[in-house]
C-alpha cells in the first residue's frame, strides 16, 4: 500500500490557524458548538458540517479575534471574552450583548476594509443584516454606544502587540483572494470579496 506522509489543508485555514497559534490560541473543531473561548488557550469552532455554507474557518477566527480586541486585554482570561455575563441595558433599550456584537462588527468592517475583505470575511450570523447595512465609514455615526466602543478599540489596536500578526494574515488573505477569484465560478464565496462587489455582482469580471 502507498505510504501517505502528507495531508492537504486549505491555504486560509493554514494562515488563520497559524495566526491564532502565534497569539497563544489553539483552534479545536467541535461540532457541538458554534464558537466558544475557554478563557485560557483554546478556541472551539464548529465543523464544516455544522456551519453555514458561506462560512469559513478564516472568517470565524478573524471574528473571534476581533471580539477579543474589542473587549480588551482582560477579556483573554475570561470565557467567551467576558460576553457571557452581559445583561440587558434599559438605558439604551438594547441588550448590552448586542452593543458589544455590533461594536465588534464595526471594528471588523474597518479593519477588513483596509484589505478589500469586508465582504469575504463577513459574518454569517443573524447580525449579517446589521453588518451589511454599515456605511462606508463604519464608525462615522458618532454618539452611538457601539461606535464609541469600536472607536476606542481601534485606537487601542494601533499599539496592540497583535497588530502586526493580524495584519499579516489579512494581507495574505487578500493576496490569495486576488489569485483565486478569476478561477471561481457560480456562487463561490471566492467570487465576492469586497462589499462593493457583493452589492452588485454584475461588476465581477
Amino acid at each position: 500500500m502507498r505510504s501517505i506522509k502528507t495531508s492537504y489543508q486549505d491555504p486560509l485555514d493554514l494562515i488563520w490557524i497559524s495566526t491564532a497559534n502565534q497569539l497563544g490560541i489553539q483552534i479545536v473543531r467541535d461540532e457541538s458548538v458554534n464558537a466558544t473561548w475557554d478563557g485560557v488557550d483554546t478556541l472551539r469552532l464548529g465543523t464544516d458540517a455544522t456551519l453555514d455554507p458561506d462560512d469559513c474557518l478564516a472568517q470565524m477566527i478573524f471574528h473571534e479575534l476581533c471580539h477579543a480586541l474589542v473587549e480588551g486585554p482582560d477579556s483573554f482570561a475570561q470565557e467567551d471574552w467576558g460576553l457571557f455575563n452581559l445583561e440587558y441595558d434599559p438605558a439604551t433599550d438594547n441588550p448590552s450583548a448586542a452593543i458589544h456584537e455590533q461594536a465588534c462588527l464595526r471594528f471588523q468592517a474597518v479593519l477588513s476594509d483596509e484589505y478589500g475583505l469586508r465582504g469575504f470575511l463577513a459574518p454569517t450570523t443573524d447580525f449579517r443584516t446589521f453588518y451589511d447595512s454599515l456605511p462606508d465609514d463604519p464608525i462615522s455615526e458618532t454618539g452611538l454606544p457601539d461606535v464609541i466602543l469600536a472607536t476606542a478599540s481601534l485606537d487601542r489596536f494601533k499599539v496592540c502587540p497583535w497588530n502586526c500578526v493580524l495584519r499579516r494574515a489579512l494581507g495574505a488573505t487578500a493576496e490569495i483572494l486576488a489569485i483565486v477569484r478569476p478561477f471561481a465560478s457560480g456562487d463561490s464565496l471566492w467570487r465576492f470579496g469586497d462589499r462593493q462587489v457583493d452589492a452588485d455582482r454584475s461588476k465581477i469580471d
